[in-house]
Parts: C-alpha cells; structure tokens; sequence
C-alpha cells in the first residue's frame, strides 16, 4: 500500500450484534476500563486447504463461547454478506485513520482493497475473560507477532506434502498452474513454522481437535503440548 494520508479526525464503528460467536464492542472501546480476567488471542494459521476451516468449525461446536475475530475491510459487500458477521465494512478514509491511529493489529492491501484487523475489539472481548481466535495469513500473523507479542500463535500443519495436494485436488476448484502455486505457496509457509509458538498436525481431525482444544484451554498452565515435528 502507498503512502496514507493523514487521518482528519478520530472514527468510530459500532460493532452490531453478530450471529457468529462474538461480543458485540465498539471500536473506540477501551479494554483497561473493563476488570481484567483470564481471555486470551490466539492467532491460527497455516496453509491453504490445510483444514483450518474444519477445524474451527469443530471446535466451536465444542466450544461456542469461543470469539472469532472478524476483520475490517474497504471492499464492497458481497451478495449474502453482513456488516459485522462477515466483516465490518468500511471506508477507504476510515481504515486509513484506523491505520494512522495504530488501531489495527495487522492490515494488507489486496486487489485495490484494503483488510485488516481492528485492535480495540479484540483487547475488550479478552479483557472480558473470552478466548479470541484470529484466523489470519502468515504475512498477518507476522505483524500481530510485533504488535501484541503475547497472543498465543499457533500453525497447522499437513501430514505431508502429498496429503495437501491431495486435498487441494479434491476440492475441484483449481487448474493444474493454480495447483503449482498453492503447493508452492504452502511451501514457503510450511518453513516458517518453526517461527510459531504450537503446532498441530492435522492429519485425524479428531486428535487435531482435541490438540487444539489442549494448546487452548491449557495455554497458561499445560505441562506439555503436541510435538512439534
């Protein structure tokens, strides 16, 4: 992204009630006005069809406590889209304040469109004892690193490189050029999982849950968490 101009003044976005597990807080809320208590921002990533997906969906079957974190962007919703579910949709100006002011934990620009996630809401869903989970790209996760160093990082790994692409082909989404790229990409994020706090190895999606489900709820007090490979 180039250059941001200058922010004219404070914005506030209030958050709607969301149908998704979430708390609902406005953007300018402040965390340290709320008692601290024992929520924690997990950040989860790994590479495409890498099963993230499945096993959120799992876990908040399990768990429907658990907050996801919903990120602002510039684009224009998409048919079936709501503000506040989905993303919160916002201005190009107002995600520029957002970024002047320091209120975003991470943010990229894609395809002449700006994504990012919203800082304030996630201090205040932790602060009021939620666990938080940030699904989020490499490049993302990296930033957060800076940002909030004490979010807990985790990576999903395939069994192997074959298993991927084996899930990717199943899809049937994808030409035989976009195969090459997504296993190339997976490639480059893969080698940088050493860089994360936990891994899991999603190869038995229960076992995988329940790993997650260990690396979550045991994150402050557990003795031992999944092998790293």
């Amino acid at each position: 992204m180039g250059s941001l101009g200058r922010p004219t003044g404070r914005h506030y976005v209030q958050f709607p009630e969301l149908t998704m597990p979430s708390t609902s807080v406005p953007l300018d809320s402040k965390a340290a006005s709320i008692p601290q208590s024992s929520g924690q921002l997990i950040v989860f990533t790994g590479p495409s069809a890498v099963g993230k997906g499945t096993l959120l969906r799992r876990l908040l079957e399990r768990h429907p406590d658990i907050q996801l974190s919903i990120s602002a962007t510039t684009r224009q919703p998409r048919p079936g889209e709501e503000d506040g579910k989905h993303y919160y949709f916002v201005s190009r100006s107002e995600f520029e304040a957002m970024v002047q002011s320091g209120q975003l934990l991470e943010w990229a620009e894609f395809a002449g469109n700006c994504y990012g996630t919203p800082r304030q809401p996630l201090d205040a869903m932790v602060a009021h004892g939620h666990t938080v989970i940030l699904e989020i790209e490499l490049e993302g996760a990296r930033q957060v690193r800076t940002t909030l160093p004490t979010a807990h990082q985790i990576f999903v790994l395939p069994p192997n490189m074959e298993a991927l692409e084996s899930r990717i082909r199943q899809r049937g989404q994808d030409s035989e050029d976009a195969i090459a790229k997504r296993l190339a990409r997976a490639q480059i994020e893969i080698a940088a999982a050493d860089e994360f706090d936990s891994h899991i190895i999603n190869d038995d999606l229960d076992q995988a849950v329940a790993d997650l489900e260990r690396l979550i709820f045991g994150a402050q007090d557990a003795s031992e968490e999944p092998e790293k490979p």
